[in-house]
């Protein structure tokens, strides 16, 4: 398995896929770094030569944040809004969706499973 800033991505997979792994680098950001690198997209991962491994390396070192360091960038973020108290701070700090979507229904992923609040008596039930 070949290691590329500080992850293990898997031999089988084509580059532009095994790229991926690391965390910050999508499909269209991985094809652009192979580009750059001039190293076909297609590639079997565990094909790669020591210096094509190398220039790949390098130019993510230099253009790109990823791994750890952009996890710890969006952590402050985040932090930063909760601080401020702004808007999208309050959403994070409560747990709700921050870009505007609905909450009456929906909204589970950040609200949490369902907690069931017990409703008023029916009239028909009273009267009987």
């Amino acid at each position: 398995m070949p290691r590329i800033v500080g992850i293990d991505i898997p031999n089988q997979k084509a580059m532009f896929i095994a790229l991926t792994y690391v965390y910050g680098i999508g499909r269209h950001t991985a094809k652009d770094i192979l580009r750059e690198a001039k190293v076909d997209e297609n590639t079997q991962a565990g094909k790669l030569t020591e210096d094509e491994l190398s220039r790949i390396t390098q130019i993510i070192e230099r253009s790109y944040v990823v791994g750890g360091q952009l996890r710890r960038q969006v952590s402050q973020n985040i932090a930063r809004l909760r601080d401020i108290g702004c808007y999208r701070g309050i959403r994070h700090r409560k747990g709700l969706p921050v870009h505007g979507q609905r909450t009456r229904t929906n909204a589970r992923t950040r609200k949490g499973p369902r907690k069931t609040v017990a409703g008023k008596k029916g009239v028909k039930e009273m009267r009987g």
